[in-house]
């Protein structure tokens, strides 16, 4: 898919395994928040930052990736969900 095709390039020039760092913005709704954070394992680090208003929340995620597809499927299935921007 060429939506994922600069980032992969830019990911290759990496070595892995390595920690990666996601970050998302959606609307504050709980079940969208859990569906992202299920595409992580219990090692992962998860920060939730809720907007000013309260209508939004950031996510931040720091979890080990073995591979450049691993990232991209995360993002691809993130791109899935109602509302989610993918920074």
């Amino acid at each position: 898919m060429e939506t994922f095709s600069s980032l992969r390039e830019q990911l290759e020039l990496m070595e892995w395994p390595d920690v990666y760092l996601f970050k998302f913005i959606m609307p504050n709704e709980q079940e969208n928040i859990a569906k992202i954070t299920a595409f992580f394992d219990e090692n992962a680090s998860i920060n939730l930052h809720p907007s000013g208003k309260g209508n939004y929340t950031s996510l931040s995620i720091k979890a080990v990736m073995f591979t450049v597809d691993d990232i991209i499927t995360i993002y691809k299935k993130a791109s899935a969900i109602n509302g989610v921007i993918s920074l």
